[in-house]
């Protein structure tokens, strides 16, 4: 393993840790199990036939200095960004979809940028590692923009019955996932 592999391995590995230990400071919610999982399940089968394919093993691996250091910066800003999202949505945080008991919308700090601020710095994480390690990464991080997208219309819409004269606004005045873009 490459020192560029080991650096991107230990960042993904310590991002997801302290998401498995944020999850446990937030507020009670529903998700709608039978689809939510459904979808998460066809990702899963999606990602291990091309793993068991080879489709992420060493395949053109990057051996550019620049474009490796280029690749760790837009993974270190798109993690940076998801813990910025996360620490300053606090307790309302939750799993893709979830509808929480007493919400509140936040539109400050990083929501201010995008509406999904979280999914967007893990894409660009996820960016990063392909620019760094080896393009066929981007396999991934498109089923993941995919998803996202997916996660964010129908939050969006449970957020609107919610708030119906905030939401919309916010909505006009906001992008999605990249800001003035989309």
């Amino acid at each position: 393993m490459s020192g560029v592999e080991l650096v991107s391995a230990v960042a993904w590995a310590a991002f997801w840790l302290y998401w498995l230990v944020a999850a446990f400071s937030t507020k009670k919610g529903r998700v709608s199990w039978p689809r939510e999982l459904g979808i998460r399940a066809l990702i899963i089968v999606i990602v291990i036939v091309l793993v068991r394919l080879g489709a992420f093993r060493n395949h053109d691996l990057n051996t550019d200095p620049w474009r490796a250091g280029l690749g760790l910066a837009l993974l270190a800003i798109g993690l940076g960004f998801a813990i910025w999202a996360r620490v300053h949505i606090g307790r309302n945080w939750g799993t893709p979809m979830a509808q929480k008991d007493e919400p509140e919308l936040v539109t400050s700090g990083p929501y201010r940028l995008v509406r999904h601020p979280i999914y967007s710095g893990i894409l660009v994480a996820g960016i990063g590692t392909a620019v760094a390690l080896s393009w066929v990464v981007l396999i991934a991080v498109s089923l993941a923009a995919i998803y996202f997208t997916y996660s964010a219309t129908v939050e969006e819409r449970y957020l609107t019955e919610q708030f119906p004269d905030a939401y919309p606004a916010y909505q006009r005045s906001t992008k999605m996932l990249i800001p003035f873009v989309f």
